[in-house]
């Protein structure tokens, strides 16, 4: 909350402090993505070999949940940016 309202007494924006803080976030959760798919789909198709009737495995898994992981992600940081930026500065700061 410090940063932030020391980046708004410099005069960014509301949308620049969202951006800024969902950038970062964005290239965790790809870092995450990446490392999780090879992970996931080696073990999701050894435990799948244990069963009579098996499904194969397709791309579109992987990609609809990473895509919700962004998702959820990108809510979550915005909503909280957005929480936080919108107070004043003065108060995240007072005790200085």
């Amino acid at each position: 909350m410090k940063e932030i309202g020391i980046r708004k007494i410099l005069g960014s924006t509301v949308f620049g402090i969202i951006y800024m803080l969902s950038t970062d976030f964005t290239k965790i959760v790809f870092a995450a993505i990446l490392i999780a798919i090879p992970l996931s789909y080696a073990v999701a198709s050894n435990w799948l070999d244990n069963f009579a009737y098996r499904i194969n495995l397709e791309w579109w898994f992987f990609a609809v949940s990473g895509m919700m992981a962004l998702i959820i992600s990108w809510t979550i940081v915005g909503w909280q940016a957005i929480r936080v930026a919108s107070i004043n500065p003065a108060k995240c700061l007072r005790d200085e």
